[in-house]
């Protein structure tokens, strides 16, 4: 007879938020003042570098949740963070390596189509990989720009 797999086992650590959620609120002041602000329809989102503190191995992505009681009530809140959590989940892989992603919902999640929520977030999720891609690539340094006639010593240069 078949048994269905245990839910523990069906969950691989790849796709758990337990190790990859913010969790001081210094993280989050830190993210924030490194960060600038993008919106989408239902959510805004911050994204920002994370500090080397070990040169030795990139830093894992982290992802924040904030919902303010201007969302609405504790339980309603709660079910928005529960939702945005589960889209989450489900795509832990697409999370930008190195970075801390903060997301803002709207209270309009609430009532969001959970397929719609998700499709949005995985959208988000390609836009931060490409902006950290972008921000982690180093900016080529313009070469410095060479005089057209050399001078000579004796003689300074006549104005027109």
């Amino acid at each position: 007879m078949n048994t269905p797999p245990n839910p523990a086992q069906r969950l691989s650590r790849s796709q758990s938020l337990t190790g990859a959620r913010l969790q001081k609120h210094a993280d989050y002041q830190r993210a924030y003042a490194a960060s600038r602000k993008h919106q989408s329809s239902s959510m805004s989102w911050f994204l920002a570098p994370q500090p080397a503190l070990y040169a030795d191995s990139p830093p894992a992505p982290r992802v924040g949740l904030t919902a303010g009681k201007v969302l609405g009530k504790a339980h309603e809140r709660n079910r928005i963070k529960r939702r945005m959590r589960e889209a989450l989940r489900r795509h832990v892989d697409l999370l930008p390596q190195g970075c801390d992603l903060i997301f803002h919902p709207r209270r309009g999640v609430l009532t969001l189509d959970f397929a719609k929520l998700e499709a949005e977030i995985v959208r988000i999720l390609h836009q931060a990989k490409t902006e950290a891609a972008r921000m982690n690539t180093p900016k080529p340094i313009p070469p410095a720009p060479q005089p057209s006639e050399p001078q000579s010593a004796g003689r300074p240069a006549q104005a027109p």
